[in-house]
C-alpha cells in the first residue's frame, strides 16, 4: 500500500514534495520550490504526518532513495534528496534547469 501511495505520486513531469507539518527542512524545501512560478499542477506537496501508512511510507523512502526522512522531493522521477539538498541546488544555481527539463516551469 505505502508503495502504491507513493509511486502513484512520482510522475516525469512534475515536483512532489513528500512532507510532515512543522518540520523546518520541509518548510525549508517548501519555500525555495514555491518561489518559482510553476505550471498548473506540477508542483503536488503531499503531508504524510498523521496517515495510518506513515512508517511504511518512510521505509519504503528508505528503500528507493537510502533515507526515510522528509522532506523527500522529487523532481520528475529523480529523488534529489530533502530540503538542504533543494537549498544547495539553489545556491548552486541549478534548480531552475532542473525544474525546466522537466517542463515544470
Amino acid at each position: 500500500m505505502a508503495q502504491d501511495y507513493v509511486d502513484s505520486k512520482i510522475h516525469a513531469d512534475k515536483v512532489v514534495l513528500f512532507i510532515k507539518q512543522g518540520c523546518p527542512y520541509c518548510i525549508s524545501a517548501r519555500n525555495v520550490l514555491e518561489a518559482y512560478d510553476f505550471k498548473q499542477g506540477r508542483l503536488q506537496i503531499y503531508d504524510i504526518s498523521g496517515l495510518p501508512e506513515m512508517k511504511a511510507i518512510q521505509d519504503y523512502f528508505e528503500k528507493i532513495t537510502g533515507a526515510r526522512t522528509v522532506p523527500r522531493v522529487f523532481i520528475g522521477t529523480e529523488c534529489v534528496g530533502g530540503g538542504s539538498d533543494v537549498v544547495k541546488l539553489e545556491n548552486d544555481g541549478l534548480l531552475k534547469g532542473k525544474l525546466s527539463a522537466i517542463g515544470a516551469i
